[in-house]
């Protein structure tokens, strides 16, 4: 059994749609915590990393929108990520919007072992200032923690790069903007589109995954972006993309890096309950965890 620590991390500077900040409320709600307890897991609730209202800040940057607040937001995360891991346990943090990530990995790179990273997502957040069309920082942790982008933002924790390259794989990527796309080959990550996963099916995608992202590192960390699953599921994202992951699918992909024990650290984002169904996402996501934590049918 596992022992996790929850890190709520309510912050929607990194997006351009207001409510993510209250994700963490949401997945609480839904019953995150009793549920992975049920599972037989040690868990302690860490409560939320404070976060000022966009509503007392202004943009600078229409390129890097609130970079000094996610800046210190991200800091702020990595610290307590770094020391939850220090401790032995398993950090899962909830967002938020996804340019949390950063913080995340930042803290999880701050024992200087290698890792691998499972960006799960229908958007590659692999923009730069740059390329971004929209200046959210939120479509740029990926990159970001590759060493691309802003030094301010690849340079949360002290040190950049926080991953390796051959260490990434993106799942269920279908909005990717060009240059973004160039930057995602180049970078030389490995990714599987929807048509992938369309083709090979989620059993394959996830093995091939996590084959990639453990060559030669410590463990793994999900990334786990809610508008990964088809708007059908998770109605409740920001930036919704028809065409995604299937509820079985999620629970398939879940399952089997369940299987696989090599989950160190875990982050959840994007879960608006504004643009929500009854909380159907933020059920969704702690149906996802649960899976991911172990929970079986039988």
């Amino acid at each position: 059994m596992a022992n996790i620590r929850i890190i709520g991390t309510p912050s929607d500077f990194g997006q351009g749609r207001r409510g993510v900040d209250m994700g963490p409320s949401a997945i609480r709600y839904a019953g995150l915590m009793e549920k992975l307890q049920q599972l037989g897991h040690t868990v302690e609730d860490l409560g939320d990393i404070p976060v000022p209202t966009p509503e007392t800040r202004h943009v600078d940057n229409q390129k890097l929108k609130y970079l000094n607040e996610v800046v210190a937001v991200c800091t702020r995360l990595s610290e307590q990520v770094a020391a939850v891991r220090s401790d032995g346990h398993i950090p899962l943090v909830l967002g938020g919007d996804h340019s949390i990530a950063i913080g995340s990995l930042a803290g999880v790179a701050a024992a200087k072992q290698p890792f691998g990273v499972i960006w799960f997502d229908a958007h590659g957040d692999m923009n730069t200032d740059e390329t971004t069309p929209s200046g959210n920082i939120h479509g740029m942790p990926l990159a970001a923690s590759l060493g691309f982008g802003h030094p301010q933002l690849t340079g949360v924790g002290g040190f950049s790069p926080k991953v390796r390259p051959e260490h990434v794989v993106l799942v269920g990527i279908r909005s990717i903007d060009p240059d973004e796309a160039r930057l995602i080959r180049e970078s030389g990550i490995r990714f599987f589109t929807m048509a992938d996963i369309d083709r090979l099916g989620m059993e394959s995608v996830m093995k091939q995954a996590i084959e990639i992202a453990s060559r030669g590192t410590t463990g793994i960390h999900l990334s786990l972006d809610l508008d990964a699953l088809d708007p059908m599921y998770a109605p409740g994202v920001g930036t919704p993309v028809n065409g995604g992951v299937t509820y079985r699918e999620g629970h398939l992909a879940m399952e089997l890096l369940a299987e696989s024990g090599l989950v160190q650290s875990v982050d959840v984002v994007e879960v608006n309950p504004i643009l929500d169904h009854r909380n159907q996402t933020g059920r969704m996501a702690v149906e996802l965890v649960e899976s991911l934590f172990g929970k079986k049918v039988m």
